[in-house]
C-alpha cells in the first residue's frame, strides 16, 4: 500500500512511463506500507527505478570488461585510476561526463561487479536529475567497490520477499573456491522478476547466475549459491528534492503570498 501525506488514495499514472506505472501498481498492491510526502516523490522513485533498469541495459551493451581491483582500468581522459583500483573523476571533468563515457566507451574500462553495479545506479540517478544537479551532488566522484558518495544514500534492508525493478541484490556463494575469491558472490540489479543484470554476465535469468557461481565452488561442495533477502536502494525521497520538477515547485512558492500548485 502507498500512503501519500497520510492519505491512501490511488494516483493517476497515465502520463508515466509503462515500467514506472507497473512498479507503482505493485507497490500499491503490496501489504507493506510505503510512505511518501507527495505524488512527486512517488513518481520520482518509480521513474528513477525505470532509469536504473535502462542504465543496466546500456552498460550491458557498453563493452565494459571484468577485472579485479589489481587489473582494473579506465579512460584516463576522464578518470584517474587509484592505487586500490578505483576510478576518481579528474579535476575539471564533470562527473556526468565521466559516467556517460563509461557507457559510450565501455571497452576502455574494466572493473569488478560491485563497482559496475554502482555505475548503473549513478547513471540512472544522472538521467533522473540531469547534469547540473548530478555534478553538484557528486563532485569529486569516486567509483570503487561500494564506497559510494554519501549523497547517494544507499541503504540496505530485508526485503521479506519483496523487491522491485531497480533494486540492488546479491547472490551469495558460501562455498566459493579459495582459488577464485572474486566469485564469492555476484552483485545484481533487478530488471524483472526473472531477469537481473550482473557484471560481466549481462542481463540473464537468475538461475543462470546461480548455476554459474555453483560452477566455481570448492571441490565436492553441496551448498548452492542463493539470492539473499537483502535489498539495497538509494534514498529516492532525499534525491527527489534535487529533481528539476521539484526545484520548479519550490521556486514557484518563493516570494509569493500563496503556495504554488502542489507537486504532481
Amino acid at each position: 500500500m502507498i500512503e501519500i501525506a497520510g492519505v491512501q488514495s490511488p494516483v493517476d499514472t497515465t502520463a508515466w512511463s509503462p515500467l514506472a506505472a507497473a512498479i507503482y501498481v505493485r507497490k500499491w498492491s503490496s501489504p507493506k506500507l510505503y510512505r511518501y510526502a507527495s505524488v512527486s516523490q512517488v513518481r520520482f522513485e518509480m521513474e528513477t527505478r525505470t532509469r536504473i533498469v535502462a542504465a543496466a541495459e546500456e552498460i550491458s551493451r557498453s563493452g565494459i570488461r571484468f577485472a579485479d581491483f589489481m587489473t582494473a582500468r579506465c579512460n584516463e581522459r576522464f578518470w584517474i585510476r587509484t592505487a586500490q583500483g578505483g576510478f576518481r573523476i579528474r579535476e575539471g571533468v564533470p562527473p556526468a561526463a565521466g559516467i556517460r563515457d563509461i557507457i559510450a566507451n565501455g571497452w576502455l574500462y574494466a572493473t569488478e561487479c560491485s563497482t559496475a553495479t554502482s555505475i548503473v545506479v549513478y547513471k540512472g540517478v544522472l538521467d533522473a536529475l540531469g547534469d547540473s544537479a548530478f555534478n553538484r551532488l557528486f563532485a569529486g566522484l569516486l567509483l570503487y567497490n561500494w564506497h559510494v558518495d554519501s549523497d547517494l544514500r544507499l541503504t540496505a534492508h530485508q526485503g521479506n520477499g519483496e523487491s522491485y525493478p531497480g533494486d540492488l541484490m546479491y547472490v551469495n556463494n558460501p562455498d566459493y573456491s579459495p582459488e577464485t575469491p572474486q566469485w564469492r558472490g555476484e552483485n545484481l540489479v533487478k530488471i524483472s522478476d526473472e531477469f537481473y543484470y550482473g557484471h560481466p554476465v549481462g542481463i540473464v535469468p537468475l538461475r543462470m547466475v546461480i548455476d554459474g557461481l555453483n560452477g566455481v565452488r570448492r571441490p565436492f561442495s553441496m551448498v548452492s549459491a542463493y539470492l539473499t533477502d537483502e535489498v539495497v536502494e538509494p534514498d529516492y525521497r532525499y534525491l527527489s528534492q534535487f529533481a528539476p520538477e521539484m526545484r520548479r515547485n519550490v521556486r514557484a512558492s518563493i516570494g509569493s503570498r500563496r503556495f504554488g500548485s502542489p507537486p504532481v
